[in-house]
């Protein structure tokens, strides 16, 4: 097997240019990038959809080259569906674990400092939420978010998610294998990361730290991109890989329901304690998932 970095180049730019054109467009005409915006909501779905479009014009189009069987799209069903759906609320929970161990943060049964999170509402939105969390017991909720991120994140989270994981566990890869599992997921982890740029900048996953969330967000895409990478390639199916992320989007807030303290860049599954557990999971996969093996 050799690597068409040409592909690959042609790939990349192209979903990186229009992906940063379309963003630059959205918020000059003075789009804003909120939670519950439907407007937001529809970019976004556009947004992740677009190393989809570039990758199926790229092998189609381009290359004139076969999509579905190249790029992994295979709904044959393997226990590593599972393993896709279940292990991002593990991380979720266990980076919410490791969070407790920084300064400053603490255990918060009542949720006030999930509360003190939601920036994005309105004074009577976060009077009417306080009243809500209040009648609500601790357990009830925390098993009422991880239901409904599971349930999303095999649904319509993954359906969002197959947008990116054409692209990403798609085409990039099956051109860019050859490297070996950890060098080529590296690589894809840090074009992923970098992609987000534009949203990042405007707040998304570190509305504190937006200009260092960038970084961080690449940071965030190395350490996971081997996880997602992993059960690609054993679930042989880009879907799982989209299933995982579809559930990743929907469960990381349990990693801050039951926090105070802290910050974007230290708390959660996007601060420093999620990348620990990622790591965590790296090191696992490294010792006993023998990935290189499997290639």
């Amino acid at each position: 097997m050799f690597i068409s970095y040409r592909k690959v180049l042609t790939f990349v730019l192209l979903t990186i240019l229009i992906s940063w054109g379309m963003a630059t467009l959205y918020f000059a005409l003075g789009g804003k990038w909120r939670t519950g915006d439907w407007k937001a909501l529809l970019f976004g779905f556009v947004y992740m959809w677009i190393p989809a479009l570039v990758a199926i014009g790229v092998q189609k189009g381009i290359y004139r080259e076969p999509v579905v069987k190249p790029l992994g799209v295979s709904s044959r069903f393997s226990l590593w569906f599972l393993a896709a759906w279940l292990l991002p609320p593990a991380i979720a929970l266990l980076s919410s674990v490791i969070s407790l161990a920084f300064p400053g943060v603490s255990f918060s049964p009542d949720m006030s400092g999930f509360i003190e999170r939601m920036t994005y509402l309105t004074p009577e939105q976060l009077e009417a939420a306080k009243s809500q969390l209040a009648a609500i017991p601790m357990w009830i909720f925390l098993l009422s978010g991880l239901i409904q991120g599971l349930l999303a994140g095999a649904t319509v989270n993954a359906l969002f998610a197959f947008g990116e994981e054409l692209g990403w566990r798609g085409l990039l890869f099956k051109e860019l294998a050859p490297l070996g599992f950890w060098k080529s997921q590296a690589l894809i982890g840090l074009i992923w990361g970098i992609w987000h740029a534009p949203l990042i900048l405007k707040g998304h996953n570190y509305p504190q730290h937006p200009v260092l969330g960038i970084p961080m967000m690449c940071l965030f895409c190395l350490l996971f991109s081997p996880i997602i990478g992993y059960i690609r390639l054993r679930s042989g199916s880009v879907l799982a890989a989209a299933i995982m992320h579809g559930t990743l989007n929907g469960t990381a807030g349990l990693s801050l329901l039951l926090l105070k303290g802290g910050d974007d860049l230290t708390v959660g599954l996007t601060g420093a304690a999620g990348f620990i557990a990622m790591a965590l999971v790296n090191l696992a996969i490294y010792i006993w998932g023998k990935p290189g093996k499997l290639q």
